[in-house]
């Protein structure tokens, strides 16, 4: 694993407001990077972050099949009472999941630890797996990097089959994210042109124009009853709403599904540790407050709903505790091993802490995302480089 300055495209700017991807820069400060990219082996690829991945999956998996079904899990995941049954009902029935992306810390050495699962949520979508894409096809075709230089990225070919796989039969299906954010608007346009060639037809609705209709169904501005919705908006928000009580018999089928409340939580980190304890690719977690034989004097404080870095603390012996702000943590915390993320030097001499986020969609393992961050912690002022592969 090794950071490369490379000269960027002349015209990278242009081609991405033409495709729509205009969230490049935000809050003033480049978001997309290719001043330089990350190269990897395929072993690295293959053995340290794929195959892992895939295995987390279904550790998750297993989780939330013990978590439904405990009342005590539940009350410490900060989960409403009131909204136990949906969760619950939800995975007995099988709701189907899209995808979510699992933040690792690499070095370039195995095994990679688990940071944290962005189940219900991610966004990096577009950039992880399409913007990225055509980088690599446009610096082989010049010569920048050398014939046979592959991605692991399949992550659009896994996105349209699995969305067809949980509508087989198309129709219609309405494709939702809140007002105010243009990377969370563009994430779900992209998901909606994946939609149509999977041969699903999409409408668009703001979140906060979703209503229930006179027979307790969600509908949209216009009236039209949504019987079937994908969603980027959290259920630790949504279940808080006012019109959370409606859901269980709105007949709607919710994507990402409720049972992604249990994954998209910190806590996750701790029920991952209980029932896998040692494996290879975990870091001791607890939740606060309970016993934590297995936890170094080096860790790191995560509410349990925490988004961009908002509120996680470093703690070590002997350093000054690094602690980012935000308005999390009444709903809980976790307690997790501190796992440094790999430190390197960008052409202007400053440092920069990598984080690698790893694709799941379906059960598929299928892609990475690669973001930098000038403190350890990785907030929202964090940069997405490219990858690629090195031929064998």
């Amino acid at each position: 694993m090794q950071r490369i300055d490379l000269p960027e495209r002349p015209d990278w700017r242009a081609t991405a407001e033409s495709l729509g991807f205009t969230f490049h820069s935000m809050y003033g400060e480049p978001y997309w990077d290719e001043s330089a990219a990350y190269a990897f082996t395929l072993r690295q690829i293959e053995d340290d972050l794929e195959d892992p991945t895939a295995e987390l999956h279904q550790m998750c998996l297993a989780v939330v099949d013990d978590a439904v079904r405990d009342e005590e899990t539940l009350t410490k995941l900060a989960i409403p009472r009131e909204h136990w049954d949906l969760v619950a009902e939800s995975w007995k029935a099988g709701a189907p999941s899209l995808y979510g992306r699992f933040d690792l810390a690499y070095t370039g050495e195995g095994p990679a630890k688990l940071l944290e699962y962005n189940a219900d949520t991610p966004t990096s979508l577009y950039e992880s797996a399409y913007f990225q894409w055509l980088w690599l096809e446009d610096r082989v075709a010049a010569g920048v990097l050398p014939e046979g230089a592959d991605q692991f990225n399949s992550i659009q070919e896994h996105l349209i089959d699995r969305l067809g796989e949980i509508w087989p039969d198309g129709g219609h299906v309405h494709f939702a994210a809140c007002r105010g954010s243009e990377e969370d608007r563009q994430t779900v346009r992209y998901l909606e042109d994946c939609a149509e060639q999977a041969g699903i037809t999409p409408h668009f609705v703001f979140m906060e124009d979703i209503g229930v209709d006179v027979l307790g169904r969600l509908a949209d501005a216009d009236a039209n009853v949504i019987g079937a919705l994908f969603k980027l908006y959290p259920w630790e928000m949504m279940l808080r709403d006012d019109a959370a009580r409606d859901l269980a018999g709105a007949g709607c089928m919710i994507v990402e599904p409720p049972w992604k409340a249990v994954l998209s939580n910190k806590g996750l980190l701790a029920l991952l540790w209980k029932r896998f304890r040692g494996h290879p690719n975990l870091l001791p977690a607890f939740f606060w407050g309970e016993a934590n034989e297995d936890l170094s004097p080096s860790y790191v404080r995560k509410p349990l709903y925490s988004r961009e870095g908002d509120n996680i603390a470093i703690v070590r012996p002997d350093h000054e505790t690094v602690e980012a702000d935000g308005a999390y943590g009444a709903e809980g915390w976790v307690a997790q091993e501190y796992a440094p993320l790999p430190v390197f030097r960008r052409a202007d001499g400053s440092e920069v802490h990598t984080v690698l986020g790893s694709w799941i969609v379906g059960d598929a393992a299928c892609g990475l995302a690669v973001r930098e961050d000038a403190g350890p912690i990785t907030r929202n002022l964090s940069r997405f480089l490219p990858h690629w592969i090195e031929p064998s």
